[in-house]
C-alpha cells in the first residue's frame, strides 16, 4: 500500500511518499538524490514498517528554492511532515546531507524521534574538530581522492567501486542525481559546509538509540568519524563498511539494510 502528497510549506512543496504498515521510518536523501534513492530500503523495510520519503525542498519534484537559503527549513519540514502524516515517534534515517535534517530534528525535537541512523555524515556537527589522526589523514587526502574521481567521470558519492562492480547501480545513482539542477546543488552544498560549525558534543544530548554507518573507501565523509562520534552519544554505536564508499546504503543495500534494521 503506497499513496504520495504534497506538504504545503512557505514558499515550498515537499513531496512525499508513504508505504507499508507498522512503525514508521523516515528517509532523508543525500545531495546526489531524492525520494527515489531509498528504493531498496523501502521495498526491505515496508512489510513490517510504514517507510517514508520524501524529496527536500528544492529537489525535484519538491518545488524549486534558491539552494542559497534551502537547507535552513530542511529541519523544520521534517517536524513538519511528521506532524502532516500524523506519525507517533519515528526513526530518522539519514543518507549524508539528510544529517543536517535528521539530526537537527532529533537534537531539537527528541520526542518526536525513537531511534537516528546517520549514514556516512555527521550533519552540522564539525568532525574536524575530533582528535583523530586517522581523521586528519583523510582530510589531507581527499581534495585529491575526489579531483581524480572527477577526472574520470565517476560520481564521487558514488564511488570508483560502484562504478567499477556494479556499472548499472552507479549509472542509475547518476540518474537520480542530475533530477536536480548542478547549479543548485552546489549551492546547497555550499550552504551546509556553512552550518557544518557545531560541536560533536552536542551529541551528549542525544537521549534516543544513534547508529552511525560508514564505508571505508568513502573521499566524501571520513569512515574514522563514525565510532568517534558514536563514543559521544549516550546510546551510539558505529559500523563501519569494507568495500563500500559513500553510499552504502545504495550500493551495499543488502548489507545496509541488515545493518540498521535492529535499530528501527
Amino acid at each position: 500500500m503506497s499513496r504520495s502528497g504534497r506538504l504545503g510549506r512557505a514558499g515550498a512543496e515537499i513531496y512525499y511518499e508513504v508505504t507499508g504498515r507498522g512503525p514508521a521510518v523516515v528517509f532523508a536523501h543525500g545531495l546526489g538524490g531524492n525520494h527515489l534513492s531509498w528504493w531498496q530500503q523501502v521495498a526491505h523495510f515496508a512489510p513490517r514498517h510504514t517507510c517514508v520519503v520524501f524529496a527536500h525542498r528544492g529537489f525535484a519534484p519538491s518545488s524549486a528554492f534558491p539552494g542559497k537559503t534551502a537547507p535552513d527549513a530542511y529541519a523544520d519540514d521534517l517536524v513538519a511532515l511528521i506532524d502532516e502524516l500524523k506519525l507517533e515517534k519515528v526513526a530518522l534515517v539519514a543518507q549524508s546531507m539528510g544529517g543536517w535534517t535528521c539530526l537537527e530534528c532529533a537534537l531539537h525535537r527528541p520526542e518526536k524521534v525513537r531511534a537516528l541512523v546517520m549514514a556516512s555524515t555527521s550533519g552540522a556537527i564539525d568532525f574536524n574538530q575530533l582528535q583523530s589522526k586517522e581523521i586528519e589523514a583523510w582530510s589531507r587526502q581527499a581534495p585529491d581522492a575526489l579531483a581524480d574521481l572527477q577526472a574520470r567521470g565517476i560520481h564521487p558519492a558514488g564511488g570508483e567501486r560502484m562504478s567499477r562492480e556494479q556499472p548499472a547501480l552507479a549509472h542509475l545513482y547518476g540518474q537520480i542525481s542530475e533530477l536536480s539542477g548542478a547549479a543548485f546543488r552546489e549551492e546547497v552544498r555550499a550552504r551546509i559546509r556553512e552550518m557544518r560549525d557545531k560541536p560533536p558534543a552536542l551529541l551528549a544530548g542525544l537521549p534516543m538509540p544513534v547508529l552511525f554507518v560508514t564505508g571505508d573507501e568513502d573521499w566524501v565523509f571520513p569512515s574514522a568519524a563514525g565510532p568517534a562520534l558514536a563514543a559521544l552519544a549516550p546510546k551510539g554505536r558505529a559500523v563501519r563498511v569494507a568495500a563500500a564508499g559513500h553510499s552504502v546504503y545504495f550500493e551495499r543495500a543488502a548489507q545496509f539494510n541488515d545493518i540498521i534494521g535492529g535499530i528501527l
